[in-house]
């Protein structure tokens, strides 16, 4: 039977024709805090390898840079990306939507979207080959990061041979965890690409930060992002709700565009791959679970300010004696 690499499974909640909003998630992790800061992922490149994307949606024009298609959709023609399922185009509005006036926004809406078409028809499979040539390519336009909303059961040499040459190549590696959990964190589910530990495997919560119980556990987990009932674009201009660990990862490739662009101006200097996940992980908060089921925690971006302000306070009261 010939191996195929599948959409993490979601859940359509509900289709809108209409949105105008800052999405809660994106507003969870603290994105509007960086914003202010003039930090909007701006000159940073984010390869969506998915089902391909409708670049023509009102909130995600002037974001798409190109794309390729690896799949054999479109008589296998590498120009036509275009996204038969919709789960590339939600996947791309959380990152980068730049339309809260009249749609949504993603959490970096000045981040550039190379689309990589690697999951094919209206079912979202694809063969390991599609995906790891869409991970060469991608290395090969020298990305700043990839995001892969996908996953399959089996450990595939070549495909882990690609994402180790994706992070030697300074590229952060994004993957949703999986959505096979059992609700019990002593237990292990994985999912590949997001089981190796070179990539940045995200977990879900719901917008009360509460553990989703469809999220995998096990000791890979990196950090957790809204992935519950989450709005975003998908193709004709319209808008959806869904649900699943592929809608937390696109939260935190978008969130490492905004950290990339703030960690480099304070350092005045370009950050590695290990650096720019220390600065990651500096920008989490522990939510109470088991490693197993939140990694290092929630992505929080306003974290460091946070702890800065609490540490002045403490200072101050022993200063007065409190």
């Amino acid at each position: 039977m010939e191996k195929l690499l599948h959409l993490i499974p979601y859940r359509l909640d509900n289709q809108l024709y209409e949105a105008k909003q800052v999405p809660e998630g994106v507003d969870i992790i603290q994105a509007p805090t960086l914003w202010n800061k003039g930090f909007t992922g701006e000159n940073i490149v984010i390869a969506v390898i998915d089902t391909g994307c409708d670049a023509e949606h009102p909130d995600l024009k002037g974001r798409v840079i190109s794309g390729h298609n690896f799949t054999d959709d479109d008589s296998g023609d590498p120009d036509v990306f275009t996204d038969y399922n919709g789960h590339g185009t939600h996947v791309a509005g959380t990152i980068a939507a730049t339309n809260a006036e009249s749609g949504v926004i993603g959490v970096a809406p000045n981040a550039q979207l190379l689309i990589l078409k690697a999951l094919a028809g209206k079912e979202g499979s694809g063969a390991y080959e599609w995906v790891v040539n869409a991970i060469q390519y991608a290395i090969s336009q020298k990305v700043d990061v990839i995001s892969m909303s996908l996953g399959g059961p089996i450990d595939v040499p070549e495909l882990h041979d690609a994402i180790k040459l994706a992070i030697k190549n300074q590229i952060l590696v994004v993957c949703a965890a999986g959505n096979e959990g059992d609700g019990d964190h002593s237990t292990d589910e994985f999912s590949y690409p997001a089981a190796y530990t070179e990539v940045i495997a995200v977990g879900a919560v719901n917008l009360q930060r509460k553990s989703s119980y469809f999220t995998n556990s096990n000791n890979e987990l990196d950090v957790v992002a809204p992935g519950e009932k989450i709005i975003s674009t998908i193709p004709g201009g319209k808008y959806a709700v869904f649900s699943g660990t592929s809608m937390s990862a696109p939260h935190v490739a978008g969130a490492l565009a905004l950290i990339k662009n703030q960690a480099e101006q304070e350092f005045e200097r370009k950050l590695s791959e290990p650096e720019i996940y220390a600065q990651l992980v500096k920008r989490t908060i522990p939510l109470g679970y088991p490693k197993s089921l939140e990694g290092n925690g929630l992505v929080y971006l306003n974290a460091p300010e946070l702890l800065a302000e609490y540490i002045r306070q403490k200072n101050m009261e022993e200063s007065i004696g409190v």
